[in-house]
């Protein structure tokens, strides 16, 4: 995991983090903090696994830190958080050292993985079919104490364990 390490130990990803935690420290529904991100990498390597698609582990878990690094912009510019985030995370990831750096194929898979992870392609790449559905399956609404006043709708919601 050193190119993960690498990724959420980077500067502008310590800035747009923190940043993050701080415009939802109040929040009553889904946060975007590491729990989730980790949640829906786990999600995401066990559904490569079960599927038999190939993906390597860190490439999974790169673009899993990475998917909801936009929020901020989101919360306090109107930009799509899938927007901006490809934006940082092209910036975070040709940053990094060059004995972390991910291949120009891994790095496109990640940036589009997160440009897509909120609606769902039909032409969808791996990467980003198993980002998508790991991001909507981390969700657990069936234990939510504010589920009822969530804005999301009947069918996004997840009143059963999914995975």
């Amino acid at each position: 995991m050193r190119q993960v390490n690498g990724i959420i130990r980077h500067p502008l990803y310590q800035k747009y983090y923190s940043r993050l935690m701080e415009l939802e420290r109040d929040r009553a529904f889904c946060r975007h903090q590491m729990t989730h991100l980790l949640d829906v990498a786990r999600i995401a390597y066990i559904l490569n696994l079960e599927e038999n698609l190939g993906l390597k582990k860190e490439v999974i878990y790169a673009a899993a830190v990475l998917h909801d690094i936009g929020k901020c912009a989101q919360y306090e510019e109107k930009i799509p958080h899938e927007e901006a985030g490809e934006k940082i995370a092209e910036e975070i990831l040709d940053d990094l050292p060059a004995d972390m750096k991910f291949s120009d194929e891994e790095k496109d898979m990640i940036l589009m993985s997160i440009q897509g992870h909120r609606r769902l392609r039909e032409d969808a790449e791996p990467l980003e079919y198993l980002l998508y559905r790991s991001d909507k399956a981390s969700r657990m609404c069936f234990a939510c104490p504010v589920e009822p006043e969530c804005n999301w709708s009947t069918e996004k919601k997840n009143m059963e364990i999914l995975i």
